[in-house]
């Protein structure tokens, strides 16, 4: 008789964080829902949650290191494929240096306990200024916003939805993506809870997406155009003494410079090139100036679009002028369990951030917090000279449908002496490596949310078991990570994975020991190594995070605190409470202060005030996210991906009939780098002069190996957006906005 048993686990498969409930019945997964007593989600559950299973039992998974020989991919040993990665890597760094290495981090490794905690250790030991991660085709204009204004990327204010009475959303579809630099399940939910109890939603948005159809208003804005929005609205707050800074205001400084930084952005200047009345941006002003809870929330249409970096600090002037900075139902700060900025050192004060740094070597963008933007990669790998790539360690990424100018990408990646792909499907890009290397499925893997727990709505922590073991010999995606970077490093190809582990235990351990202003300060570090022995890899750095965090047991100091074995007693989560007020003390600035105008976004201001005079008649395009998609690999799951197909362009009515489109055709859609063939969906839920495609499709390149995916192919939209066009502060991709001709196919 087979054994039957349950086991819970965060989804990994996006930012919400749900707990999902798994049967497990002889070694096989039988079925997979939301587990109810979840402290977090409730049983909540999209319907991605419940899809790990057909991940985890995909046909089309690499399960077996893979070595390109005479052009074909073979399986091999781990021991061979390392050593092949070390036989072809060492000479490459010995002729070219270390800067002809480069590293690429995507998407999935925020995800990933082994990305979030040994990804770190692989680019140091790689030792190259050629780092490239997801996040500049992402989040990274409200990171360096969030570091300039508060002291560190991810000390972000969050929306404190569930006790707000006035959202206003910009740029975000939380009905089909959830929260994003918002962890919270249940999105929809929350937000229905925010209407019945009397509250109101504003969505700024250039589609009527699913959340828009649900809120109180729409305001179709124009694609791009929402720093010009908020920048207005701040005029009305300052030229209407609305200002109420609230608590905060001991801790503010630089109110006195908004006025004169955007003197040019008055509701009747941006509203032609908005497509918002100037009446309504002054509504909307002292609406939410006047509501007694209100937060300001923009996400990914507003970062990855030619202000992003603005609109994110906009975002938060907002809430800061309005009084809803770290405050109950405004804007607040998370209290993490584990590895929070603000939760060790100095309280309040910190280094800072410097930006601008590094600079590419082609173009000389600039680069932000030790990586260099994503539209670089290409021409660094083209482009002749010292410092030209030469090798690229991709892992968990698909750049080649995620950048912009995809094709050109594509094509570089076919130059490069050796490409090593640590991947669990041979994708659009891992059939370009010489040696890709599988990674555990989620299902075999512990986790811990290291990264989106410190942006919950609600202080949680959560520990997930592996579901179902690995087979045996396969190491664990840490494993593989630590064993890339000994490579690098020059430990060889047989070194141990534990010297890596090690390494970063100890680092761990000394920081905490030193901090004056820690709960460990003069430990003996023997002793706390002693106490975290029994465990190692990932559960050995969560237990120390846990026990030295601000909820911990400190090492028996407070015996009541939060350990890895009390998180293991349980298996629903820890409800650590409501968001509570954080500041000064959250901050890490260098004059411990709120800075609401840092210098380097001022200076970005008359970039943004020349975009006032610009034409409005171009047509542009957007993105869009569908609730069962979550970038390009999840499109070889059938469930996912059957019904009517979705990668498809929305065209407004008046649109189509002026360019002769008809909906259920097809239209040619070109850029100044691409052109695709698409087919088209006419609708009114689209402004006009906007057309929209979604992510991560175009599967349809040869040697991927992706039965399902290619079946249900779509276009890359990344052969439309440009490499040209990026945020001047950060080189983030402009994914929104980008100029299209249109013509029917």
């Amino acid at each position: 008789m087979s054994v039957t048993w349950t086991a819970y686990r965060t989804c990994p498969l996006c930012e919400a964080g749900c707990g999902l409930e798994v049967t497990v019945q002889g070694g096989h997964v039988k079925r997979i829902r939301g587990d109810r007593d979840d402290v977090f989600s409730h049983g909540f559950i999209c319907p991605k949650g419940s899809t790990l299973k057909q991940l985890h039992e995909d046909p089309d998974r690499v399960r077996a290191p893979l070595v390109r020989r005479d052009g074909e991919f073979v399986e091999v040993s781990w021991d061979e494929a390392f050593a092949e990665i070390e036989r072809r890597l060492m000479p490459i760094v010995e002729r070219h240096g270390r800067d002809a290495v480069a590293v690429y981090l995507g998407n999935p490794n925020a995800h990933s306990l082994a990305g979030m905690l040994y990804g770190k250790a692989l680019v140091k030991a790689v030792g190259s200024r050629n780092v490239y991660t997801a996040s500049t085709v992402d989040q990274r204009p409200k990171e360096l916003a969030a570091a300039l204004m508060f002291g560190g990327p991810l000390i972000v204010p969050v929306p404190d939805i569930d006790r707000t009475d006035f959202l206003l959303i910009l740029g975000a579809n939380p009905y089909a993506s959830n929260g994003s630099l918002a962890t919270a399940p249940d999105w929809p939910g929350r937000l229905e809870a925010l209407r019945s109890r009397g509250g109101k939603l504003v969505v700024v948005d250039p589609r009527r997406s699913r959340t828009a159809q649900e809120a109180a208003e729409w305001i179709a804005v124009r694609p791009g155009s929402d720093p010009l929005l908020l920048a207005a609205m701040v005029r009305v707050l300052l030229d209407e003494r609305l200002v109420d800074l609230g608590d905060v205001a001991p801790f503010v400084e630089g109110v006195e410079r908004l006025g004169p930084a955007l003197a040019a952005f008055g509701p009747d200047d941006v509203a032609d090139v908005t497509g918002v009345e100037a009446a309504t941006i002054r509504r909307l002003a002292r609406e939410l100036a006047a509501a007694p809870r209100a937060a300001v929330y923009g996400r990914i249409g507003t970062t990855t679009a030619e202000f992003g970096t603005v609109a994110s600090w906009l975002v938060d002037v907002l809430n800061i002028c309005t009084g809803n900075l770290d405050r109950a139902g405004g804007a607040m700060f998370t209290t993490p369990a584990v590895a929070g900025a603000n939760t060790h050192g100095a309280p309040r004060v910190g280094r800072g951030v410097r930006p601008n740094h590094p600079r590419s070597r082609v173009r000389d963008l600039a680069g932000t917090f030790g990586e260099l933007p994503a539209v670089c990669l290409a021409e660094e790998i083209e482009t002749p000279g010292n410092g030209q790539i030469k090798a690229l360690v991709c892992v968990a990424g698909n750049p080649v449908l995620s950048l912009p100018n995809g094709e050109r990408l594509d094509a570089a990646l076919g130059s490069l002496e050796l490409m090593v792909s640590v991947d669990i499907y041979r994708n659009e890009t891992s059939r370009h490596a010489d040696v890709i290397l599988p990674a555990p499925s989620a299902l075999e893997k512990e986790h811990y949310d290291v990264a989106l727990l410190q942006l919950a709505v609600r202080n949680v922590a959560n520990w997930s078991v592996a579901v179902l073991p690995r087979p045996e010999g396969e190491p664990d995606e840490w494993e593989v990570l630590a064993r890339l970077a000994l490579i690098a490093q020059g430990a060889g190809a047989d070194a141990a994975p534990t010297v890596v582990d090690d390494l970063v235990i100890g680092a761990l351990v000394n920081a905490a020991v030193a901090d004056e202003h820690g709960p460990l300060h003069g430990r003996p570090a023997d002793e706390l190594h002693a106490a975290l022995a029994r465990r190692t890899g990932p559960a050995r750095i969560i237990d120390f995070y846990l026990r030295s965090g601000p909820y911990g047991d400190h090492f028996g100091t407070n015996p009541a605190g939060l350990t890895l074995d009390a998180l293991l007693a349980a298996p629903h989560g820890v409800d650590l409470g409501p968001l509570q007020p954080r500041l000064p003390d959250g901050l890490r600035t260098p004059s411990g202060m709120v800075d609401i105008a840092p210098q380097p976004i001022l200076d970005d201001l008359p970039r943004l005030e020349a975009a006032l005079t610009r034409s409005t008649e171009d047509y542009v395009l957007i993105g869009r996210r569908d609730l069962r998609s979550n970038n390009s690999w999840m499109h070889n799951v059938e469930v996912l991906v059957k019904g009517k197909p979705r990668c498809v362009l929305h065209v407004h009515p008046d649109d189509a009939s002026t360019i002769g489109l008809v909906d259920g055709g097809q239209a040619k859609v070109s850029s100044r780098v691409g052109t695709v063939v698409v087919s088209i969906e006419v609708t009114d839920r689209i402004r006009r002069g906007v057309v929209s495609l979604p992510h991560g499709w175009g599967h349809d390149l040869p040697g991927a190996d992706l039965e399902v995916a290619t079946r249900h192919a779509g276009v890359n939209v990344n052969r439309l957006t440009d490499d040209e066009m990026f945020d001047a502060l950060t080189g983030t991709a402009v994914l929104n906005g980008v100029p299209v001709e249109l013509a029917p196919a």
